[in-house]
């Protein structure tokens, strides 16, 4: 085949060979990082769309780190000879099997293609090669007009080729080709035949996809996720009070309880729990307190809370005692068509004998802070709401005074610490909290030193200070 080099420049000199020894070797350590790096992925077994992404990344870069060591080989080792007895096939899904070479000769209409070619496009070695108005038989009928184009150019206005099409091969394989060429002129400037270099890109191709899918599945499960937290939000908004300052209950005449309470959200802002509060004046005058914590997070998590806190209200306007209400709240949670595990306290106040009847499920205690000083009200029995059927809760109650601060709140409340530690870092608040006039102030102590920390999970704090 003539150089189609040799009608209009001298032929490149090729780099030293120490060089492209070294841009091989730096190639082969690449290729062992990205190849370790993934292997990690792979061992990660994660299914999360961004875990899939950054594997058909890692493959695309693979798959072409191993085109170019071996093209960085062949450059080191010169071109191939123009006469070889019996040449070794090339391994199948190397380099050299993808990629092939043809010429045309437009003034005897021959046509020549060299053993890679044939394989690329599934042809018979035997056969004799396709000529250029014969090639298009081979290509999807949608491609045929971009392969015509290309054609065309080069042989009536000289352009190089340098496109892509499909091809269907005999044993119904459909691979995608690149082809690149020129014309190669003759004496007297007219195009005398064209040449062409053909890779199968297929696997290229595929890798490529592979990344572009499981990206764009990535950036749906973003959206996903930020309509799914977006709604979360709006459901936990609509259903707890929401307080700025201290709550004053609507019909109680003289204020007999001070309240305020906040919602603290995880630091990341993106995990919307199942936590709530809660403060409502009962219909025979007594006061219901409620904090409480669905396990998990997302819509369906604060969905149910939303369920959960109705519930709540409903009965307790209904006149169930705290003992009672539980038990009803965990057979609701029991049968509900998405199972969920949850922890509470429920509080009544009745503000006549400043006596507070409560119980719980599985939940921190309230803490009682009296004269400078702070304790953990004395829990009754009660399991986690969910985890059994039929469970039985008890009730406690305890006498107040006025001036006596009642905190409710549920796990997270004190970063990196639960049970008895937090307590107890709560408790050693005492001393500051005794020198406060509000339950706002009182808050607002509790936020200052907890609130601000870095926050795994939501948290919901509640503060009654009786005044009456």
């Amino acid at each position: 085949m003539p150089s189609h080099l040799s009608a209009d420049r001298p032929a490149a000199q090729p780099p030293g060979r120490g060089s492209v020894e070294s841009l091989i070797s730096q190639t082969r350590r690449l290729k062992g990082d990205v190849d370790a790096v993934r292997r990690d992925a792979e061992d990660d077994g994660s299914d999360h769309p961004r875990g899939r992404w950054q594997r058909a990344l890692y493959d695309l870069a693979l798959h072409q780190l191993n085109d170019l060591d071996e093209h960085l080989a062949q450059l080191r080792d010169g071109p191939l000879p123009t006469v070889a007895p019996e040449p070794a096939p090339p391994a199948p899904g190397s380099l050299l099997s993808r990629v092939g070479s043809a010429e045309w000769n437009l003034l005897t209409d021959e046509a020549s293609w060299s053993g890679e070619l044939y394989q690329i496009l599934g042809r018979d070695p035997a056969a004799p090669p396709l000529t250029l108005d014969e090639l298009p038989s081979l290509v999807l009928d949608e491609d045929r007009p971009k392969l015509t184009a290309m054609v065309t150019n080069c042989l009536v206005d000289a352009r190089p080729i340098d496109g892509e099409f499909r091809i269907a091969r005999r044993d119904g394989d459909v691979r995608t080709v690149h082809m690149m060429g020129e014309p190669v002129l003759d004496t007297d400037g007219s195009t005398a035949s064209m040449w062409a270099v053909l890779r199968d890109v297929s696997e290229l191709r595929r890798s490529q996809r592979a990344v572009s899918e499981t990206r764009d599945s990535l950036t749906d499960r973003r959206q996903e996720a930020q309509t799914e937290h977006r709604i979360a939000v709006e459901l936990q908004e609509a259903v707890l009070p929401q307080w700025r300052g201290s709550l004053r209950l609507p019909h109680r005449d003289p204020r007999t309880l001070d309240l305020a309470a906040r919602h603290l959200p995880a630091s990341t802002n993106t995990l919307i729990g199942g936590d709530w509060y809660d403060a409502l004046e009962l219909t025979d005058g007594e006061t219901l307190l409620s904090v409480g914590d669905l396990t998990g997070h997302g819509v369906g998590v604060t969905s149910n809370m939303t369920m959960l806190l109705g519930a709540v209200r409903g009965m307790a306007m209904a006149g169930a005692p705290p003992g009672r209400l539980m038990a009803w709240l965990n057979q609701l949670l029991d049968a509900t068509v998405q199972p969920a595990l949850g922890s509470a306290v429920c509080c009544r106040y009745r503000p006549g004998t400043r006596t507070l009847v409560w119980a719980q499920a599985g939940h921190p205690a309230p803490l009682l802070f009296r004269d400078g000083t702070g304790r953990v009200l004395n829990a009754p029995d009660g399991v986690l709401l969910g985890a059994t059927s039929g469970a039985v809760y008890g009730q406690a109650e305890e006498t107040l005074e006025v001036g006596d601060l009642l905190l409710l709140h549920t796990d997270g409340l004190v970063p990196g610490h639960t049970g008895t530690a937090a307590a107890n870092l709560l408790l050693d608040l005492a001393p500051r909290l005794a020198g406060t006039s509000t339950a706002q102030d009182c808050l607002w102590t509790v936020v200052q030193e907890f609130g601000e920390s870095e926050r795994a999970d939501n948290a919901c704090v509640l503060v009654a200070k009786v005044t009456a």
